[in-house]
């Protein structure tokens, strides 16, 4: 277990002093914790562990009245904020630690004593901006839009609608047996689309006539406009009578959206392969990423774009607070969890929080860049480029899939690097969107054992390759490239380039030596120079590079 966006790690050092008093400091610390977990989606606060121990100090005990005195002195340094003290626990080693659990706050914006309003991003506490409280007072709202009863009476709902929805839950395998065997009237109960014999706004989505969907305030359509190579619009449909419920609505896009469907050609062998553009997979989670994280309290379509090279899947209203296009991979939010709940009963979506672990593993699988999502206040936007951005890593990921049981986020990080040859942990750890070295290597350490990667280098400066002895038994024609050049021949061939040509800057090396990334010339140039093998001119700026003197009479020799 580790800090991320419902976790916090805080040594008992921080909270109390030398004398075992509470220290002002650390109870201001937990307060600001609290009110970024109640702002958000709640979490733990676990108290006596730092974050990287991992377990407590051997032996520490843990008196139960700093506990009681902790949480009462809490909850008067925070407003809006459901704060409940856990039991203390006993780690394995001997030492103790209690947790405290914050309750998110539904209705109205937990703060400090002194009036300061946090959120959680990731595994940080950060303090919102005057946009951030205008979107924090909207998702509000937002998070009851769902139950919020109508004025439509059951009596008036289609009896075939009820019917339909009933039959779907009972014959998906994500329900229970006992949610199976309830009356119809007590299964769309139980899915939060009736209240009191009147319909929620969710029940209109679900149960209600063309008509009747129309009240709701911003119903749910749908746009898919096409264009050609120039970006003129060229094709339109859309959604917009109300006639559909999420699930008619989804396989009703899906049918008529036939330039999803167009796929590439690449040949193997004697054979072709061919990879859709958009796999039908990816698609589904985009748009119902779309349906369930839209805001239901902005005015606007959701807008499906198809351009030549990519796609764009528009929907009202930013990301939800404490998730970022850095932290989306790992954090989730449910801004319409009923919603959530239904499609993912129905079997319509993957389970919560994995529909981006998805969405890399296919875009991997297929040498495809990630999808990329921009957001602001009023909508959020995910582009998906459709090009095949290494043919052979298709060809080589297929070959390990078929040797190998590995998990979904191996193949994501064999994605990564087959598409740039080799990949430096820095940066590795940037596309998983990861902060912690324990973490990368649960990702990596499999596919080392299995010699499926390879390393070189240490610590920040591990560069990670596909195994090239895999490559040979794939029998794929890979070819030769200088991305994955070891330093040694580098430096060698950059003496040479630089016997051949003098004063060279490090661009204009990289250029002579082709595909050879620039970070990697750069180290290697830096490194000639300091064992004075290279001298160079006294810019900063353009500065350039030749052999020095000796070591030119040597080559010449």
């Amino acid at each position: 277990m580790e800090e991320c966006y419902n976790i916090e790690f805080k040594d008992l050092r921080k909270i109390l002093d030398s004398n075992g008093n509470l220290k002002s400091d650390g109870l201001r610390d937990l307060a600001i914790t609290s009110v970024a977990f109640a702002n958000v989606q709640g979490g733990n606060i676990i108290i006596g562990i730092e974050n990287k121990d991992k377990e407590p100090p051997i032996e520490q005990i843990i008196d139960i009245k700093v506990t009681n005195e902790t949480i009462s002195r809490l909850r008067s340094l925070c407003f809006n904020v459901g704060l409940v003290l856990n039991e203390i626990e006993t780690h394995i080693n001997g030492g103790q630690y209690f947790s405290i659990s914050v309750h998110p706050t539904f209705k109205s914006i937990a703060t400090t004593a002194d009036g300061k309003i946090y959120i959680r991003v990731g595994d940080q506490n950060q303090p919102a901006r005057s946009e951030d409280i205008v979107r924090l007072a909207s998702e509000k709202d937002a998070f009851q839009w769902e139950l919020q009863i109508r004025s439509v009476t059951i009596n008036e709902i289609p009896e075939k609608n009820i019917q339909w929805f009933a039959g779907e839950i009972r014959n998906s395998d994500r329900v229970k047996q006992n949610i199976k065997e309830l009356t119809d009237i007590e299964i769309i109960e139980h899915y939060n689309l009736v209240e009191k014999s009147k319909l929620t706004n969710l029940g209109l989505l679900w149960l209600g006539s063309s008509s009747q969907r129309s009240r709701i305030v911003y119903p749910l359509t749908v746009q898919y406009i096409v264009y050609d190579e120039l970006e003129k619009k060229v094709r339109k449909e859309d959604w917009q009578d109300y006639s559909k419920n999420p699930k008619e609505l989804l396989l009703d896009i899906e049918k008529h959206a036939i330039e999803l469907t167009y796929y590439d050609e690449f040949p193997h062998g004697l054979f072709r392969n061919k990879i859709r553009h958009y796999d039908e997979r990816l698609i589904r989670e985009l748009l119902i990423n779309a349906i369930v994280h839209k805001s239901y309290t902005i005015s606007g379509d959701i807008f499906i774009k198809v351009y030549n090279d990519r796609m764009e899947i528009t929907n009202p209203g930013g990301l939800p607070l404490g998730i970022t296009k850095d932290n989306i991979l790992h954090t989730t939010h449910r801004r319409n969890p009923h919603l959530i709940r239904i499609l993912h009963d129905l079997k319509l979506m993957e389970g919560e929080g994995t529909g981006y672990n998805l969405i890399y593993e296919i875009t991997s699988r297929d040498a495809k860049a990630f999808p990329i999502p921009i957001s602001n206040y009023n909508s959020t936007s995910v582009t998906q480029y459709s090009k095949i951005l290494n043919e052979e890593a298709v060809l080589l990921l297929d070959f390990i899939a078929k040797n190998y049981q590995l998990s979904q986020k191996e193949f994501i990080v064999l994605g990564i690097v087959a598409r740039h040859k080799k990949v430096l942990a820095t940066h590795l750890s940037k596309e998983l969107q990861i902060t912690d070295d324990d973490r990368l290597r649960s990702y990596v350490n499999r596919l080392n054992e299995q010699s499926i990667l390879i390393t070189r280098g240490i610590k920040k400066g591990t560069e990670y390759l596909i195994n090239p002895k895999l490559i040979v038994n794939s029998k794929i024609n890979v070819k030769p490239t200088l991305k994955t050049i070891e330093q040694p021949r580098l430096k060698a061939l950059i003496e040479e380039v630089l016997r051949i040509s003098q004063n060279l800057t490090v661009n204009e090396i990289q250029t002579k030596l082709g595909d050879v990334p620039i970070e990697d010339v750069r180290k290697s140039v830096y490194k000639l120079v300091k064992s004075g093998i290279l001298e160079h001119s006294p810019d900063k700026t353009y500065r350039k590079y030749w052999l020095a003197k000796k070591n030119r009479n040597d080559k010449e020799k």
